[in-house]
């Protein structure tokens, strides 16, 4: 092959060195616009699994690189004049000087073409001349732009301001200083890279930035390769007391705002883009040249396993994309979360520093309770004792009070549509399915959407309460949970609006009736989606109607014995649909503003406030944002959880979207919590209410992981209660967990221990003469304190 390799980074050249090793006969053409002596930035980490690939696949350069790492395990938060030491974590850095000087050596060891300080011919002429163009050009790439209709990038700007520094001070651990200034939070992240020196990455919130004055040099251009020397002497006196006395090393030092690059595909023809070019993840979560060096290795290996350079790229981005995407999600909470920094300053050290080391989800409690097992428990100790609790327990199991009502733990079954009614009626059906999650654990078990008329209604199989016979029904049923169970139920009423008269979900969801259909309202003359009815825009008859049916819901509630009312405002019902700019086009008092928007769906909720006992807790769900464009965004979502607040809400059901048919969610692993987040952080703690955070959360170490970080005050959980009915009586016995925070009921409780399993079942035999160590527990607490060595030499 004849291979172009636009860009001499570590991913470009780690490339061409992996293809020339493959096959020497491989003609790879490296050009680099910069210098062989050039670098920008300091140093570069590496996780165990990455350097293993490496590795694997070049032992030359991995044994190099192990020389000149430096390790630690810790990671050391420093925040409010208190230092927590967290360990087990396992990071190697090395000087990225360093690192590129040894892959060109390796490079022109391997017979490549290197030819820095020179631009790359135009693509178009590399793309005709060459079986194969890298695109390794960074995060500005021009080669992206140019096939940009290919390519598709997404380019996300973040608002955080960020400058890339040095320090001659040796950092023993990874460091983040959390500094309250004057002016506002600001942050450092820093990490040793060798026995010289540390990285200092400086970020802050831009409003922050201002207030300090660093945007005294915002209209400056600096010449290539210059820095800031006014921002980094002003850096040098915010932080003097953290350099204790050392050096700030700047180099090509200048404000930036981190961009997040997405792109559609990874390729044009035969030309792929690696590494920042094709993706970027935020430097809180690890290193871009460790993706990069990760792109080449499974870049070069698919090319090396396919008969041509179509096949091998389709296969690479395959088998590639989500290894990035899954990074990307991580990092992408990360970066949101140093972005809201400040609105957790008021948490202790100890549950912020577990806060800030879990804002991924790529390290939960039960990851840390591997690693370092004394931060795990006094993590749970700090929680237990912020609560007001004697005893120590997953956070999951404590108990909580919302309103007037004592939960025995912090599990919620989500409501869930079973669309199994017939005019309304709750049937067996019900009964056993609420009831079966009832004795499955949780704390609280929520009805689907109970519908205040026959035509607030989604569908023909939805439940209400507006007939007397219906709240009879439900009376069953709450005896029934009641009877049987430590549980209680809560009722969560709503009218479909613009989203009524639609097929049950196995039939098509959100596809009108064949037949049979009724006439559907909304704020606005526009529909669900393009195959729905278009509905009538309400008059004041037909608001003061609702009101009047949500009044009537909330006594036949009350009289059915429910413990907890929930009003739906949320996933583009009729409330909801008020609630977004999406869906409410109005010109009059109930439209435009987010304060005229929440007119008609705070005069329900008021009425429904009034009638409901105020010794029962009510509850508001709402969605904190609707995902299109031009929708409801999180900080509109904190302003109509302010108002649901102040009028008397005992919590805010966060989730998200389902307003029009044209969202674009970004789902993954509990993906809605940080809405939750940052709803509890601004505006239920302030108020003392509570906030249930839900979405693809599924597992146990996710919610205790949620609670311990004050994310949310509950958890629910929907579509794993359907898998599995006794989820949280199972979280009990996974965690030998035997408290006052869930209960067996005597019918089941000989099955509360796990069952074995071959896997438990079996006992292993000792298969050695000799201890493998000295029967000491390694120390989690590895601290970098290097020792002058001698560079070995490069030799392959």
């Amino acid at each position: 092959m004849k291979i172009a390799i636009v860009g001499g980074g570590p991913g470009g050249l780690y490339f061409a060195a992996l293809m020339k090793q493959l096959d020497p006969a491989h003609e790879v053409t490296v050009w680099e616009r910069n210098a062989a002596s050039d670098t920008f930035g300091f140093g570069v980490v590496f996780s165990d699994e990455t350097l293993g690939g490496i590795g694997n696949a070049d032992p030359v350069v991995a044994e190099y690189m192990s020389r000149r790492f430096a390790r630690w395990s810790d990671i050391d938060i420093h925040y409010q004049g208190e230092t927590i030491a967290v360990g087990g974590q396992g990071f190697a850095a090395m000087s990225r000087k360093e690192l590129l000087e040894l892959l060109q050596r390796r490079c022109a060891e391997l017979g490549v073409d290197l030819r820095f300080s020179t631009l790359a011919p135009p693509v178009e002429e590399l793309e005709a001349g060459y079986d194969l163009v890298l695109a390794a050009d960074g995060v500005n790439s021009q080669t992206r732009a140019k096939y940009a209709d290919s390519f598709g990038p997404d380019l996300d700007p973040r608002p955080n301001k960020f400058m890339w520094l040095g320090t001659d001070l040796v950092f023993e651990a990874f460091k983040f200083f959390i500094k309250e200034t004057e002016h506002g939070v600001m942050q450092i992240h820093g990490y040793p890279f060798s026995d010289e020196g540390s990285t200092f990455i400086v970020e802050m919130p831009e409003h922050v930035w201002r207030a300090a004055g660093f945007d005294e040099t915002e209209n400056e251009v600096f010449p290539p390769g210059a820095s800031d020397e006014k921002a980094i002497e002003k850096i040098r006196k915010i932080f003097a007391e953290e350099l204790e006395g050392r050096q700030v090393l700047a180099n090509n030092s200048k404000w930036l705002n981190f961009t997040t690059v997405r792109n559609a595909s990874w390729r044009h023809g035969n030309v792929v883009l690696l590494g920042d070019a094709a993706h970027t993840a935020h430097f809180s979560i690890g290193s871009g040249t460790k993706l990069a060096m990760e792109d080449a290795l499974a870049l070069a290996a698919c090319l090396h396993e396919h008969p041509n350079v179509d096949a091998a790229l389709e296969a690479y981005e395959t088998e590639r994309r989500p290894v990035v995407e899954s990074t990307q999600r991580a990092a992408q909470a990360s970066l949101e979360w140093f972005e809201r920094v400040g609105q957790y300053t008021g948490q202790d050290p100890v549950q912020f520093s577990f806060n800030l080391l879990t804002r991924s989800r790529r390290i939960t409690q039960d990851n840390l309770r591997l690693r370092d097992p004394e931060f795990a428990l006094q993590v749970e100790e700090r929680f237990a004792a912020s609560q007001g609790l004697e005893s120590v327990a997953p956070a999951m199991f404590q108990p909580y009070r919302i309103g007037g009502l004592e939960l025995k733990n912090r599990i919620v079954v989500s409501p869930m549509d079973m669309y199994s009614a017939t005019d309304g009626m709750p049937a067996d059906f019900h009964k056993v399915h609420l009831g079966s999650k009832a004795m499955g654990g949780a704390g609280l078990v929520m009805t689907e959407m109970v519908c205040v008329s026959a035509e607030g209604r989604i569908t023909p199989g939805d439940t209400g309460l507006y007939t007397d016979e219906q709240r009879d029904a439900w009376e069953d049923i709450v005896k029934f949970v009641h009877g049987h169970s430590e549980a209680k139920i809560g009722a969560q009423i709503g009218h479909a609006g613009r989203k009524a008269s639609t097929k049950l979900m196995w039939e098509g969801i959100d596809q009108p009736l064949d037949s049979g259909n009724w006439e559907v309202v909304g704020p606005s003359p526009l529909p669900y989606g393009p195959d729905n009815q278009v509905p009538l825009e309400m008059d004041r008859a037909q608001m003061d109607k609702v009101v009047a049916d949500f009044v009537a819901a909330t006594r036949r509630a009350d009289e059915a014995g429910f413990d907890l009312l929930e009003v739906h405002a949320a996933h583009g019902y009729l409330l909801s649909s008020f609630l977004s700019p999406v869906a409410n086009r109005r010109t009059d008092e109930y439209g435009g503003s987010v304060e005229n928007r929440l007119r008609f769906p705070l005069e329900v909720f008021d009425a429904v406030r009034a009638v409901w006992p105020t010794e029962k807790a009510l509850t508001v769900r709402i969605s904190a944002t609707d995902w299109i464009e031009g929708g409801n965004t999180l900080d509109d979502a904190v302003e109509i959880a302010k108002a649901f607040a102040a009028h008397g809400a005992d919590g805010i059901d966060v989730s998200t979207g389902q307003i029009a048919k044209g969202e674009k969610p970004r789902f993954g692993r509990s993906y809605q919590t940080p809405y939750a987040d940052r709803i509890r952080q601004e505006v239920a703690v302030p108020a003392g209410i509570a906030v249930i955070a839900v979405g693809a959360i599924s597992s146990y170490d996710d919610a205790n992981s949620i609670l311990l970080a004050g994310r949310a005050d509950l958890i629910a959980l929907g579509r794993t209660h359907l898998y599995n009915p006794h989820w949280t009586l199972h979280a009990a016995a996974e965690q030998d967990y035997r408290g006052d925070g869930v209960a067996w009921v005597p019918q089941f409780r000989a099955g509360r221990r796990k069952p074995p399993s071959s896997r438990t079942d079996a006992v292993r035999p000792r298969l050695s003469l000799l201890q493998e160590t000295s029967g000491q527990v390694p120390d989690a607490h590895l601290r970098w304190k290097p020792v002058k060595s001698v560079e070995p030499a490069l030799a392959g």
